[in-house]
């Protein structure tokens, strides 16, 4: 008898484990819906840690072969640029440190840092880009968008709510535009063509909507018009123009290069 209790002690506590290794939907680990489980949309897209000078998210303007301004631009955070050397940051008049690990400028409230400065800075830009890189093919692949094609590409004049967003064609604000939601919802906005932003109109946000859960995911070019507010984190395949005038809360993370036209960009509130 003894030897029968202990055979269906052992039996009872393997079905123990094995039921604890088995599927469980809530277990954030094994979760791919893909949604945002702090609040209502998307998961946010990573770019990593704003302290780790690896991680895109450490930068407000992120590009690979080019940052330009025509003075005087207004830059408040960190400037990376890689894998193009800091003779491609013009219009700035850089101010090499003691260092050359970076450089300053009167135009930026942080640190210039480009891909031929000393060392960490070549391997942290590589990294920094790769997180780039990474960023905007996980906005871009996110599949089953909750709304697709919405205003056939033209969004002037709307108010979106938190959600995945997907066009095949350019995305274009000839109007001014509300994003609405709460501080912890998120907006992933997908599109195939070019998103450009007409002159003097603004983006706004309410309800407690923040920048850095605002993701645009530009497979071609991005022009915010002159005199213009913009609101989010660009993940541009191609180019970034600020025009004249223009002001942005939240990154411009090219692929290629960013323009600053006599334009002002703050990296957006934790």
């Amino acid at each position: 008898m003894k030897a029968f209790s202990r055979i269906k002690a052992l039996l009872a506590f393997a079905v123990f484990i094995l039921a604890g290794c088995g599927d469980n939907s809530n277990n954030a680990s094994t979760n791919t819906t893909g949604r945002n489980p702090a609040g209502a949309g998307p998961a946010a897209v990573s770019l990593g840690s704003a302290g780790d000078p690896g991680a895109a998210g450490s930068y407000v303007v992120l590009a690979k072969t080019g940052i330009s301004s025509v003075p005087g631009s207004a830059v408040t955070g960190d400037i990376g640029l890689s894998p193009a050397a800091a003779s491609f940051v013009t219009g700035f008049s850089l101010i090499a440190d003691a260092t050359n690990v970076f450089a300053t400028s009167t135009q930026v409230s942080g640190k210039v840092f480009a891909a031929n400065y000393a060392v960490p800075s070549p391997i942290n830009l590589t990294t920094a880009i790769g997180s780039m890189e990474g960023a905007y093919s996980d906005a871009a692949s996110r599949p089953t968008p909750d709304f697709l094609e919405l205003g056939t590409g033209n969004i002037g004049g709307q108010t979106l709510v938190p959600g995945l967003y997907k066009w095949t064609s350019t995305v274009t604000i000839p109007a001014n535009l509300t994003i609405a939601g709460g501080a912890n919802d998120v907006w992933i906005f997908q599109t195939s063509g070019d998103l450009t932003m007409a002159a003097a109109k603004t983006v706004t946000l309410s309800g407690g909507a923040r920048a850095k859960n605002i993701f645009w995911q530009v497979a071609g070019q991005t022009t915010l018009g002159a005199n213009s507010h913009f609101e989010g984190v660009v993940l541009a395949k191609t180019a970034i123009t600020l025009q004249t005038g223009a002001t942005m809360n939240g990154r411009a993370l090219a692929q290629t290069q960013v323009a600053l036209q006599q334009a002002t960009i703050t990296q957006p509130a934790p």
